[in-house]
């Protein structure tokens, strides 16, 4: 546990979160300080520490996996909350290859003399104090913390409860590794909020002097309630209501790859398909052909009339459940086993449902035809836009950005994916010999 935990309960919630916003703004200043080479140090020893400790962090997680069993959470959701053997090297391999990438901070971004001799340089900077708020996944603990540290940022993290003993032990593994490695390792640079109450996160959004931007991670109700409370900038995505639109053109066999990849690899994340869209003049053979293979997955298929007519006719296929799908369903990232089907008549009318039903966060088509791709690509306005390949793709580490700290589907500032780089501001440097303004 964190030293400040010895003396929590004596102080208000107020006084808490601002102690916790002022050690971060603190820790910044330590941060700033430090060396490519000493922060990649400090990265290498928390993944080892991580590898280390793998049954101490399974042991937490069980704990969690109860919490979360006896609060209702689906199996889709629960598979989100596990730490296995698989997530615990993954969550190292990614603090390591964090470290491999060239630090974000110090780059010289533009150059520019002005005719009265006065140079000026646009520098990477960290942005500050990040506040990471986040849902299950306790994986997101050392992503978040290895990027923010890396990036020369620090952060202060907010899982839900049902993760609340896995996070506090990562965070805690992180911290005393790093302070191991490296001296001179601000031990406030990684913090997590040791508390469940609710009430915490306004008190600390509040704290405007010290708190710089908070980023979300979760449900749509999560990141609205976040949004609506805080004080300082948030950056988010509110849903990934995800598409996939097999066109007339498309490659049956690729086409049930991707649909397959894209729904059930992992259905309660962010870029899981919510919505297959088939073109109308493949969908009475394809629309069979792909409820065969999802009906071993069990999931739902909630379709439109022209679907749900096609797969109702097909006594060859598997009881795969339908349902009629409501127009509530099209706008619902449903996080599980769940499919919203439809038939479209072209790629415009694809283009004009994911206008209207989507979240702008990852949408593919599945086509031979470059044409049809290049209307696709251009008319859909989303964070990432896929040509024959699966939405899931939308991630930081498939980016080649390492690990990754979310994504955003906000249109001013950073977009899709968010790595190093994302997590950097920039200031201006003027070097002068004596210039005045006249």
């Amino acid at each position: 546990m964190p030293p400040l935990a010895l003396y929590w309960g004596r102080m208000s919630l107020t006084e808490q979160m601002t102690q916790l916003a002022r050690q971060a703004k603190e820790a910044c200043r330590t941060l700033a300080r430090l060396t490519p080479a000493e922060k990649n140090t400090a990265l290498g020893a928390m993944a080892a520490a991580l590898e280390r400790q793998a049954g101490a962090l399974k042991s937490a997680n069980a704990r969690d996996l109860e919490t979360g069993a006896e609060m209702g959470l689906s199996a889709a959701m629960l598979d989100r909350l596990k730490l296995d053997e698989t997530r615990i090297a993954g969550m190292a391999r990614g603090l390591r290859e964090v470290a491999a990438l060239p630090d974000p901070v110090g780059r010289v971004l533009e150059e520019r003399t002005r005719p009265n001799g006065l140079r000026l340089r646009k520098v990477s900077t960290p942005i500050g104090v990040i506040v990471i708020i986040y849902e299950s996944r306790p994986n997101v603990t050392a992503d978040a913390a290895g990027l923010c540290f890396k990036s020369g940022n620090a952060t202060i993290l907010r899982g839900g409860k049902e993760a609340l003993h896995s996070n506090r032990l990562i965070a805690q593994l992180m911290v005393e590794a790093a302070g191991e490695a490296l001296p001179a390792f601000p031990p406030h640079a990684i913090q997590v909020v040791p508390t469940a109450d609710r009430q915490a996160i306004p008190e600390l959004l509040a704290l405007t002097a010290y708190i710089d931007l908070c980023m979300p991670r979760g449900g749509e109700g999560l990141i609205r309630a976040v949004a609506q409370c805080s004080k300082v900038p948030v950056i988010k995505h509110y849903k990934g209501v995800c598409h996939v639109f097999v066109d007339r053109n498309a490659d049956p066999e690729m086409a049930e790859r991707i649909v397959l990849n894209a729904k059930c690899q992992r259905p309660g994340v962010c870029n899981a398909m919510e919505t297959l869209l088939v073109d109308r003049p493949i969908a009475p053979q394809f629309l069979p052909r792909i409820a065969r293979l999802l009906a071993p997955h069990h999931v739902e298929l909630r379709a439109d009339s022209a679907a749900a007519a096609i797969l109702r006719a097909d006594a060859a296929a598997p009881p795969c459940r339908v349902k009629d799908a409501t127009d509530a369903d099209f706008f619902t990232e449903h996080n599980d086993y769940i499919l919203n089907v439809r038939v479209v008549d072209d790629v415009q009318q694809a283009a004009q449902h994911i206008a209207h039903y989507g979240s702008a966060h990852s949408d593919a088509i599945v086509t031979a035809n470059p044409d049809t791709a290049r209307t696709f690509l251009q008319d859909v306005d989303s964070a990432a836009v896929y040509w024959n390949a699966s939405t899931r793709f939308t991630d930081g580490g498939q980016f080649g950005m390492g690990a990754e700290i979310g994504i955003s589907t906000d249109k001013v500032g950073v977009r899709g994916p968010m790595g190093l780089e994302e997590l950097t501001s920039y200031k201006w440097i003027g070097l002068g010999d004596g210039q005045v303004r006249a």
